[in-house]
């Protein structure tokens, strides 16, 4: 009681303290002894109230503070047409791009649709000379880069060199007006002309049908920006989201390394080598041609400049200031190679040269475009798939630099750009274009500022091909297979794979798959293995969501998962369950069928223990998104068997989607309103007088 006195004494000074009392009329003795019997009183209350709990008859799990618990709101009802426009709206329009057409003058507005399709209208209006020097400067440092590399592509997709060159003169042009990227370089790449190569090869020889595989190309090529645009345009981006980063990684490793094991026919100086494109078949080709398909004069050649140019992607990487050494690299190997050759006629000694390029620009295609016949639809086919390839390259390099400059690109415009420059390239006598990482990277670097650097690199391609290409007729292929080697390295991303395998398992062996399809079977196998196991992972997350058992973090109202937080302690009587997924009819079974296995699992341990038997089963719904009818049957089900073992079934926050469907389908009743609370706390308040009086 001394104790107690004292206590009450620190809060006020001894005179204030004995006035207060007098005032209130009260003496410290009697006050000391009125809260002794309160206290008294409260540990009386408090074991018959234990008591009860022990008992855990369901007559004793009375409602506690009701007054103070609040009810889960359901939404208002929303019209049909309007729930239904809402949802169209956030599915393909959630950029909301008519905002800035709105309250605008008619006038106004059709400058804006014009420049929504041609943003150079834009922009251009605020270009200056310090924009242009910038231009300027990565324009000439990316030309530099893509002339030899187009060359080389070409052959990679088996087309005579200049196709390459056209294919970096008019499409860059195209998306220099239309795209809203300020650093993506467009022109062919190694992945997509591999592709190409490929698929259009298993149709047609490229040999012995030169004319037709062409044609078969420029259809392909068409219709691959039709594809592009027609996502564009019906804003379905989000489809190539469906390949995982994951997948991407291993499936642009396997394509470097089948593309580089294919250049040891240029490097090498094979003539009779292999179609096949998986690396079994490439071995036994480069092994069986040792003693007597080898040449050394090549060999040296490729060799030699291939150590220059990972020498150069070394000092470029170790100095970020002398980026334009890697860049003008491929230009210097090319011009080198070629003088010596021409002066020492290696080409009579068994070194291959390219020959002869077409002087001139992009003659017309469109007469040569199969609208009609049997190869329209393996055009339309090959089309699709290397459209689809080239546009997820294209808009994840755009995205990546534009987060390094701190601006937004729209998905959905560069879709519609990259489409448009496609279906015009391939009446130009191009291939599928795209942006290419490798250019992207050296155009960031050299300090680009807008798209104009783009068009700088097209006014060198159109001079070198008027005036320039028959200087490339001494250059040896080896050459170009050292400069292809050299640049698809870069695409085999080990620290990427070494995170993917930290991080998820499931996704590295999505990139593991994609790998080995592509360098142990085809480009073609590659791509469906990563499709599939993409699409293996949704289904699995989707079929399988996780669910876990919950308890009461100490001196806290929170409940998180006790294997997250092992502190967590468990109610007794009570079984906490949270969902972390919508409900639907692939996983609703599932979720049920987990979720009395949970209830078993608990039953035994609590048997085992000793303990109360589980009275009441809380469902935490705050990350069920969604429910349909499937899921509403599992949960009537899930009741009606809770109820046979003398289980309550109750739910915790449930989301206004959940608890609107909740109350359409009657099972709200069907429980009882009072069985669902807004908090796991309320829920186990309710359930729980005791576990209250504790905290």
């Amino acid at each position: 009681m001394k104790k107690s006195e004292d206590l009450f004494k620190q809060d006020l000074p001894s005179s204030k303290y004995n006035k207060s009392l007098q005032s209130l009329n009260l003496h410290p003795l009697s006050l000391i002894s009125d809260m002794a019997s309160q206290a008294h009183s409260n540990v009386e209350e408090g074991e018959t109230k234990e008591m009860d709990i022990r008992s855990l008859s369901s007559s004793h799990y009375s409602v506690y503070n009701t007054q103070y618990l609040h009810k889960v709101g359901v939404p208002p009802k929303q019209n049909l047409f309007r729930e239904f426009t809402a949802t169209v709206k956030e599915t393909f329009f959630h950029d909301d791009p008519l905002r800035p057409f709105k309250d605008q003058p008619r006038s106004r507005k059709f400058i804006l649709g014009i420049q929504a399709i041609f943003p150079i209208l834009e922009w251009a209006r605020g270009y200056s000379w310090r924009k242009l020097r910038g231009d300027l400067i990565a324009g000439l440092t990316i030309a530099s880069l893509c002339i030899p590399q187009d060359i080389g592509y070409a052959k990679l997709a088996n087309l005579d060199p200049q196709y390459g060159l056209y294919s970096s003169l008019v499409p860059p042009l195209i998306y220099a007006f239309m795209g809203s990227s300020r650093d993506i370089a467009i022109g062919p790449v190694a992945v997509v002309s591999l592709l190409l190569g490929t698929m259009l090869s298993s149709e047609i020889d490229p040999i012995k049908n030169k004319a037709e595989y062409r044609r078969l190309a420029f259809t392909a090529t068409f219709f691959a920006g039709i594809t592009q645009a027609t996502l564009g345009f019906l804003r379905l981006g989000f489809l190539i989201d469906f390949l995982s980063h994951a997948a991407i990684v291993g499936f642009m490793a396997g394509a470097a390394v089948t593309i580089a094991l294919q250049q040891l026919k240029g490097l090498l100086g094979i003539k009779d080598f292999t179609k096949k494109s998986d690396i079994i078949s490439v071995m036994n080709s480069v092994w069986g041609n040792v003693h007597h398909g080898w040449n050394w004069q090549t060999i040296l050649i490729g060799v030699s400049f291939l150590s220059f140019l990972l020498f150069a992607k070394y000092i470029g990487k170790s100095n970020r200031k002398l980026f334009w050494v890697p860049a003008i690299a491929p230009l210097i190997s090319v011009i080198l190679s070629t003088f010596f050759v021409y002066i020492t006629h290696a080409e009579k000694k068994g070194v291959q040269i390219v020959k002869q390029i077409e002087k001139g620009i992009n003659p017309s295609s469109v007469h040569q475009i199969y609208f009609s016949g049997d190869y329209l639809l393996k055009g339309l086919k090959i089309g699709v798939v290397a459209g689809m390839i080239a546009l997820t390259e294209a808009v994840a390099i755009g995205r990546t630099f534009a987060s390094k400059k701190d601006y937004q690109i729209n998905g959905n415009k560069e879709m519609v750009a990259l489409g448009a420059m496609n279906v015009v390239g391939s009446m130009t006598s191009c291939y599928v274009a795209t942006g290419s990482f490798s250019r992207s990277a050296v155009n960031y670097m050299a300090g680009c500022e807008t798209a104009v650097s783009n068009i700088i690199m097209s006014c060198v391609v159109f001079l070198t091909l008027e005036f320039i290409t028959p200087l490339f007729k001494y250059t040896p292929n080896a050459i170009l297979a050292s400069i292809i080697i050299s640049a698809v390295i870069g695409l085999i991303d080990v620290p990427a794979a070494i995170l993917i395998w930290k991080i998820d398992k499931f996704d590295f062996v999505a990139c593991l798959g994609a790998f080995l399809g592509v360098v142990f079977s085809s480009v073609e196998i590659g791509l469906l293995i990563a499709v599939t196991i993409s699409f293996a992972k949704i289904l699995l997350q989707v079929t399988r969501p996780r669910t876990a058992i919950l308890g009461k973090l100490p001196r806290t109202s929170v409940y998180r998962n006790i294997q997250q937080y092992p502190e967590a302690a468990k109610v007794l009587g009570l079984l906490i369950v949270r969902v972390d997924s919508a409900i639907y009819f692939s996983n609703s079974n599932y979720v049920k069928e987990r979720i009395l296995r949970w209830l078993m699992d608990e039953e035994e341990l609590v048997k085992a223990a000793c303990q109360p038997t589980i009275q009441f089963l809380i469902v935490e719904m705050s990350p069920v998104t969604d429910i349909d009818t499937s899921g509403i049957h599992a949960l009537e089900e899930l009741h009606r068997s809770l109820g046979k073992k003398g289980v309550q079934l109750i739910l915790a926050n449930p989301g206004p989607t959940v608890i609107d469907k909740l109350h359409a389908s009657d099972f709200a009743n069907l429980i009882g309103e009072d069985r669902i609370f807004l908090t796991v706390s309320d829920a186990v308040s309710s359930c729980s007088p005791k576990l209250v009086e504790e905290v």
